[in-house]
């Protein structure tokens, strides 16, 4: 039997509604056990607002008809839409043996070397979680940890449309400018950049990566 520290599972959604994921979310990490494998979502959800624990609303300026969903994640406000990578970690921080700070850090170093396989050189910010390309943020992260356990993970902006960024004040501060690797390198594939990704999380982990079936949320 494969021991569950050894693995990461990742899983290919496709695009899925926000609540239901964000409700499985919540399921697999109430019901996991100590030998539940650490998993990891990547998909797409559907345009949606959703703002975080500490949120404040007057951040959604004008959200038109897109739903905002008030979430159990740290952070403020942010938009997540198609074209846009969404990297779920659900990881027994216990077992793992670190912290929320370790986790912030390590995920946004795999999104700094990810980058970085493109050409595009970026950088964490010690006051606002979340990876920058100069003045522009290109990744945003938000995690809930309960029973010792994380959930949600990180949004990574690969080809979306940039306009709904325009009607909030981004995590929480107005008049962020938001970029995306689009416009950076002209094109990117999502399959690719959602396995690069997986690739460089499962390597901080230390962890060896196993891709299973979807759709079995």
């Amino acid at each position: 039997m494969t021991d569950p520290e050894e693995i990461l599972l990742a899983r290919h959604l496709g695009l899925r509604e926000y609540e239901p994921t964000w409700r499985a979310m919540q399921t697999f990490t109430d019901e996991r056990g100590p030998d539940t494998p650490d998993e990891l979502w990547l998909l797409e959800h559907p345009p949606v607002y959703t703002l975080g624990q500490v949120g404040r609303p007057e951040h959604v300026l004008d959200p038109g008809d897109i739903p905002v969903i008030k979430i159990d994640r740290g952070g403020q406000v942010t938009y997540h839409g198609p074209g846009q990578l969404v990297a779920y970690l659900l990881l027994d921080l216990r077992r793992a043996g670190f912290g929320v700070k370790r986790l912030v850090h390590l995920l946004e170093q795999s999104v700094i070397d990810l980058l970085a396989r493109y050409g595009i050189e970026s950088a964490a910010r010690p006051d606002a979680p979340g990876v920058y390309v100069g003045e522009a943020k290109i990744a945003a992260l938000g995690l809930r940890v309960r029973r010792g356990c994380s959930f949600h993970g990180l949004a990574l902006n690969v080809d979306l449309d940039l306009e709904p960024f325009l009607r909030i004040n981004p995590c929480g501060y107005p008049g962020l400018a938001v970029t995306r690797i689009a416009d950076l390198v002209g094109s990117a594939e999502m399959a690719s950049v959602s396995d690069g990704l997986a690739a460089q999380i499962a390597r901080l982990l230390q962890r060896r990566l196993v891709f299973g079936a979807g759709e079995e949320l």
